[in-house]
């Protein structure tokens, strides 16, 4: 009988002990995920889109959603088949930058018919046809033109030929020429000592491709004085490419202001940067999508300005060596 009672009690004490533990999660369950965020960029090889990415995905889980974010690596037809994906896993929202805002169009109208809403950063596409929620970037153009005057005053009063490492597949890029264009014309109309572009080569975006077309401006024009490349990749390419000529004399404007951009600045490699700020592109991208779930209207597009980055803001900088 003693023994029959001791067992009696050690079943009660286990029962009563898996009621406490099953009580205990259900005061606390778990917060449902509102969705997940489908994320597709340009190419994680760049630490710019890395933070976008970063940043969306950390905004994203603040509010309960989930994020997959994939590389897009410059390829349009490998980023329509990341969409497909996203599509088929019916998710909450795809978030691109387009490798090819003109090629990335049919998918993107498969994303329309499916009732996913599409938004886009840094990149736009700006094609018919297509229903964009918003657009996030920088002012491209309006950094581009940044860095055409910081091109005038790196050269001085003395102008010179410059040549300008171009990336022709991404709209964001092409705005930088542009802005850049219009500042050194307006600065040749009015008649101070010119500033020649001699080149436009493409460079990818990339230090590889950087530094080849850094090199073939070189060989067709020895007396460069000056380069503006689209990003700091293609800019850390061509300071690559002038050290080996023996041209460090050679004046660079860059665009981005990522850690080893800004660190070549404050060791005089490249004069200045206009800088973005892909933390903030990220958390806004995520609070442009609550704001669209909640029947909001967006604007077609919001822009980031870019801020002039110079060697004295790089002594400043304590995030650098």
């Amino acid at each position: 009988m003693k023994q029959k009672l001791i067992t009696l009690i050690a079943c009660a004490l286990v029962f009563l002990t898996g009621c406490d533990k099953k009580a205990d999660t259900t005061t606390t369950p778990d917060k449902p995920s509102k969705g997940t965020i489908g994320v597709s960029l340009l190419t994680l090889d760049n630490p710019f889109f890395k933070v976008i990415g970063d940043n969306i995905a950390a905004e994203g889980k603040k509010h309960g959603y989930e994020t997959i974010v994939v590389s897009g690596d410059k390829d349009v037809a490998k980023q329509s088949n990341q969409v497909k994906d996203f599509i088929v896993k019916k998710v909450a929202a795809i978030v691109l930058s387009p490798c090819d805002s003109k090629g990335i169009v049919t998918v993107i109208k498969e994303a329309n018919a499916a009732g996913i809403p599409v938004f886009t950063v840094d990149i736009p596409c700006n094609e018919p046809g297509v229903k964009i929620a918003t657009q996030i970037s920088t002012d491209n153009f309006g950094g581009g033109r940044e860095a055409g005057k910081a091109m005038i005053e790196a050269l001085g009063e003395a102008g010179g030929k410059v040549a300008v490492l171009a990336f022709n597949q991404v709209e964001s890029c092409i705005l930088r020429v542009k802005g850049f264009r219009e500042v050194i014309d307006a600065h040749n109309a009015t008649g101070k000592a010119k500033i020649e572009i001699v080149a436009e080569l493409e460079s990818g975006g990339a230090k590889d491709i950087g530094f080849k077309a850094a090199e073939d401006a070189l060989q067709a024009n020895a007396d460069i004085r000056g380069i503006f490349a689209i990003n700091d990749p293609a800019a850390l390419g061509a300071r690559a490419a002038l050290e080996k000529a023996g041209k460090t004399s050679v004046l660079i404007i860059g665009f981005d202001g990522q850690p080893e951009g800004k660190q070549a600045i404050k060791e005089g490699k490249i004069y200045a940067d206009p800088i973005q700020f892909p933390e903030k592109m990220g958390i806004e991208m995520v609070n442009a999508l609550i704001k669209h779930s909640k029947g909001e209207t967006l604007p077609q597009q919001m822009l980031i300005p870019t801020s002039l980055y110079r060697k004295a803001d790089a002594e400043k900088d304590a995030s650098l060596k």
